[in-house]
């Protein structure tokens, strides 16, 4: 419960209530500001919010509404009324949360299978033409043990080279 408009705001940054319950005449901020500044709030905009006042005038309804109000229920109050209302905003926010975690889980989902898509293609090329690197490498590894046989003694550059690299380690 909270006595007036700003300590409603407050309350409500605070605890994240599933609904709020609001009057519309309250010292301080009257409801219908109230209810603007909590639909503004990044933290507070989704929370369903039913006005509960005297104020029956049709204009008075559309305000409520057009700031954001889930619904706008009139003195006197019929408590049944009341509550069934309130579990129908209670059954569609959380609705409305299941539906966003659904549609995160499906947007992570398909981010995976794209991160999945794109390791994959270069992986799927680079296997395949590991085959192909094999073939030419021991060809290359026959070549130069040829050039091995053939020319048993070889320059000192060539030989200080072969070590740097580590060729015999290589072969």
């Amino acid at each position: 419960m909270a006595k007036s408009g700003e300590s409603a705001l407050q309350k409500a940054q605070e605890t994240l209530p599933n609904l709020i319950l609001l009057d519309v005449m309250m010292p301080g901020i009257d409801g219908f500001e109230t209810c603007r500044r909590l639909k503004n709030n990044s933290k507070t905009k989704d929370i369903p919010v039913i006005f509960m006042t005297a104020l029956s005038e049709t204009v008075e309804k559309l305000k409520g509404l057009h700031l954001g109000a889930a619904d706008y229920i009139t003195k006197p109050i019929e408590h049944k009324e009341v509550l069934a209302r309130i579990n129908v905003h209670l059954e569609l926010r959380k609705m409305q949360l299941k539906l966003v975690k659904e549609e995160k889980m499906s947007s992570l989902g398909q981010l995976v299978a794209g991160i999945a898509h794109e390791i994959n293609n270069p992986v799927s090329f680079i296997s395949g033409n590991l085959i192909y690197a094999q073939k030419y490498i021991n060809n290359l590894l026959k070549l130069l043990q040829l050039y091995e046989n053939y020319t048993p003694d070889t320059i000192q550059e060539i030989q200080e080279f072969s070590k740097l690299i580590e060729l015999d380690f290589f072969k």
